[in-house]
């Protein structure tokens, strides 16, 4: 399929989940030597894709190869109840990268029976499936079975449950089964203690830790060589393809010093690579590869693979270009101590760019922003670099024009007619806001470890992001830079925000669930400490039997959040464990039932998905007599069930 129409989004529903396109914008406009990189760039960011699902769990990958064998061969009746359930159960794994949600980290449940699955793979053609050395379709599917079919069995992929071993009770695969949460946190603090205290590495950051037979702990690394050896060869192979076009020698070095990383899995390689990543500020195509965030450690100290391609648009950077400019002046008049505040904000750059493809951890969900590195110190010493996915927000927006949450959810016409005005535009700028300013901001107290808020550090540092976008969108600066249209134009942010987390995330948790994903606590601890702490700024009301927020004074609001921004500060920049533990499981973590409920019941009569994905575009080369490349052509159109099936041929790397 063409796209005639510049955007077609909505492209297939099922279970909670809707699959979108986006438009790769632009890229007829790129010059043949960087279409070229990206092509290869883009070939680097899915060859890691078995990577992140065996970091999910260590059953992912035999399951999906029992399903996708199934789903390939299946010769029965494909109209019939449970091969249709069958078939929502394999599109759901594929979106999450494994068999628990991507967002909930809860177990998928099937919804056909086990007697069906057994019968199917009976039925497969001899060599159809891979079975490893000895083993028979019977023996596997005792194995799988249990935990594809048991609620009790590796029920959630993470879990932050205060009071439990947050190891032994998750299914994420980054620490060997049995070891426990106290034998992993004496293990990096003893690292820790030995390293360099003011630039440590990211202790832990590519590796599995695992028991030894004589009882220690040891990690095994992921490099060329040592775990994910050959996914890691075939994306440095692309990495390798994608040097000659490089567009200076600065990306160049880039490259190299990524293939050496991946080649070695030292750390102080990794560092090394991300400073020359800050500052190469000059090239147009950009990528990400790599072990990157630790949302799927429940220590949060082990990083999930992704990849993703992208290049600078160029009209659109303007408004992040004017923020980080300017992020001086942001950190100086912050609401924090000031003992907290950077003297000195450098390397901040900030970009909008059109996402080329998703790969790892970033699809088929993607996030709409990004800031990194993650490393406080390379931060501080030589800056960040902030990019947000122009193409992904502009899809989502598209998507959401027909939804009706808004009305449902939004307490009057007024106010509804207000966020239709501002909320695309107001959107936009919290997230650059978020990324190029707010994770870039502050510093730490000397000698605190950047880990110290152990399971609550990605929900403190997301929310501490979150409230420096709340507390700015609405200062003057925002009209001076010709940010906003008018003054009371952050009023619909505002609004969207506290809606959000008080009410329509909620959409997103099965009953009788907690809050559980960072981005959810963070937005749930925002508004309920709002909430709680000025009452005067907003409150809970019911009309017609209908629950909504009411925002009854927004400079109060403001202030409320500037509270909050200079204690969150506080908590990250002291490591305040205790703080962060009572701030997160007071006012980000409880589900309120009966709210629950009505939120739900609202929700489920607008037949919406509450979680929207992607489905990446195709690039195809040409090429002429000598072998090189004549033309790259991005197509769109494949459907999700062929792309996943095909990802999985093409890219497979593991098992």
């Amino acid at each position: 399929m063409s796209l005639q129409n510049p955007f077609v989004y909505a492209d297939e529903k099922f279970a909670d989940l809707q699959l979108l396109r986006y438009q790769v914008k632009g890229f007829d406009n790129l010059s043949l030597r960087q279409k070229c990189l990206v092509y290869y760039l883009s070939e680097a960011a899915l060859w890691g894709r078995d990577i992140l699902w065996d970091q999910n769990c260590r059953y992912n990958l035999p399951i999906r190869h029992l399903l996708e064998a199934i789903y390939k061969h299946y010769t029965g009746d494909r109209s019939r109840q449970e091969f249709q359930a069958f078939t929502v159960y394999l599109k759901r794994v594929w979106f999450s990268s494994g068999i628990h949600h991507h967002y909930g980290c809860q177990k998928i449940m099937p919804a056909f029976s086990e007697a069906f699955l057994r019968q199917a793979a009976a039925q497969l053609p001899a060599g159809s499936l891979k079975l490893p050395e000895g083993r028979t379709v019977g023996s596997l599917l005792d194995t799988l079975c249990p935990v594809i079919f048991s609620s009790h069995i590796l029920a959630k992929r993470v879990n932050q449950t205060d009071g439990e071993d947050l190891l032994l009770t998750s299914a994420s695969n980054y620490y060997e089964e049995g070891i426990t949460q106290h034998e992993a946190e004496q293990f990096y603090a003893r690292q820790k203690a030995a390293g360099d205290q003011e630039r440590p590495v990211m202790y832990g950051m590519n590796s599995k830790l695992i028991r030894r037979p004589d009882g220690s702990l040891a990690e095994d690394t992921y490099r060329s060589g040592g775990r994910y050896g050959n996914a890691i060869d075939h994306i440095v192979q692309m990495l390798q393809a994608a040097l000659p076009y490089a567009e200076n020698e600065r990306q160049r070095t880039v490259i190299n010093t990524l293939i050496n990383f991946y080649r070695t899995g030292d750390l102080h390689t990794f560092d090394r690579y991300a400073i020359e990543w800050v500052a190469d500020t000059e090239s147009q195509v950009d990528f990400v590869n790599g072990f990157t965030e630790v949302y799927g450690d429940p220590l949060g100290l082990k990083a999930s693979w992704e990849g993703y391609a992208y290049f600078t648009d160029a009209e659109a950077s303007t408004r992040a270009q004017k923020l980080s400019d300017n992020a001086q002046w942001f950190e100086d008049h912050s609401p924090i101590n000031p003992a907290y505040r950077k003297p000195t904000c450098k390397g901040v750059s900030a970009s909008v760019v059109t996402a080329a493809i998703l790969g790892g951890d970033l699809y088929p969900s993607s996030a709409i922003g990004i800031n990194l590195p993650n490393s406080n110190w390379i931060r501080s010493e030589h800056g960040s670099k902030s990019v947000t996915i122009g193409n992904l927000i502009h899809a989502y927006d598209e998507a959401a024009k027909a939804g009706g949450m808004l009305r449902e959810f939004v307490i009057d016409e007024a106010t509804l007619q207000m966020v239709n005005r501002y909320n695309a535009e107001c959107e936009s700028l919290h997230t650059d806001l978020h990324e190029c300013l707010g994770h870039g901001s502050g510093r730490m107290k000397p000698g605190v470890d950047p880990d110290a808020l152990k399971a609550y550090s990605s929900t403190i540092e997301e929310a501490r992001a979150d409230l420096f976008g709340l507390y700015y969108i609405a200062d003057e600066m925002m009209l001076k830079l010709g940010l906003l249209p008018c003054k009371e134009a952050y009023q619909s942010q505002y609004y969207t925000y506290m809606m959000n987390g008080l009410m329509s995330q909620l959409v997103r948790i099965e009953p009788g669930h907690q809050i559980e994903e960072a981005h959810m606590r963070n937005r749930a601890l925002i508004a309920r400490w709002t909430l709680a702490h000025a009452p005067e700024a907003a409150r809970m009301v019911n009309r017609a039997g209908k629950t909504y927020v009411e925002v009854t004074d927004y400079p109060a609001l403001r202030k409320a959040f500037g509270t909050l921004l200079a204690e969150v500060q506080r908590i990250k920049s002291e490591g305040d464990y205790e703080a962060a533990r009572l701030l997160v499981e007071t006012y980000g973590v409880q589900v309120d039932a009966t709210l629950h409920q009505e939120i739900r019941q609202r929700y489920e009569a607008l037949h919406l998905a509450p979680y929207k994905g992607f489905i990446n575009p195709r690039y195809k080369v040409q090429t002429g007599e000598n072998g090189q490349i004549t033309s790259v052509q991005v197509t769109y159109g494949e459907p999700y069930d062929q792309q996943m099936m095909r990802y999985s041929e093409q890219y497979a790397t593991l098992l």
